[in-house]
């Protein structure tokens, strides 16, 4: 156990609702994280990988497209959860964090917690400036990353 925990951001922020992990990382350095690594990330698994390598806890922060579609709704989920959604193609990125956290728990490079939180969104296009849903929606994506972090401490 290192103890090290690292919060990884992944999103695009020049694809609007994308850029909810990175606002979520700003938010945090901003306001003075807690005892955490943060990090962006494109969503890239080689990158992840590499970012969360050796953490004890890793937390991500990213938006997901739904297809119940309600966009502001937040979701927390486990690794495995996560890694299934691959399958359902809830992420905004074409191979990303569930095909990374699928590929780490195959190699046995996956860190002892991994916890998502992630916010739905309504628009993926090309811009900047989150959508007013998750605009409203990201203070409440913030406060559930800083819990985990101060939880992971525990």
């Amino acid at each position: 156990m290192t103890g090290r925990v690292v919060v990884i951001g992944v999103g695009n922020p020049f694809r609007r609702d994308d850029g909810a992990g990175p606002a979520v990382i700003e938010s945090l350095r901003s306001r003075g994280a807690p005892s955490a690594e943060l990090a962006v990330s494109d969503g890239d698994p080689g990158r992840l990988m590499e970012l969360w390598r050796p953490a004890d806890s890793v937390i991500v922060a990213e938006s997901l497209r739904s297809p119940a579609g309600r966009p502001g709704r937040l979701h927390t989920l486990r690794a495995d959860r996560a890694a299934r959604l691959a399958a359902e193609t809830a992420s905004t990125h074409g191979l990303g964090l569930a095909e990374a956290l699928a590929l780490a728990a195959a190699l046995g490079r996956l860190p002892h917690a991994v916890v998502v939180h992630a916010v739905e969104g309504a628009d993926f296009s090309v811009g900047v400036g989150l959508s007013p849903a998750v605009r409203a929606a990201l203070p409440a994506l913030v406060h559930l990353v800083a819990d985990s972090v101060r939880a992971a401490h525990r």
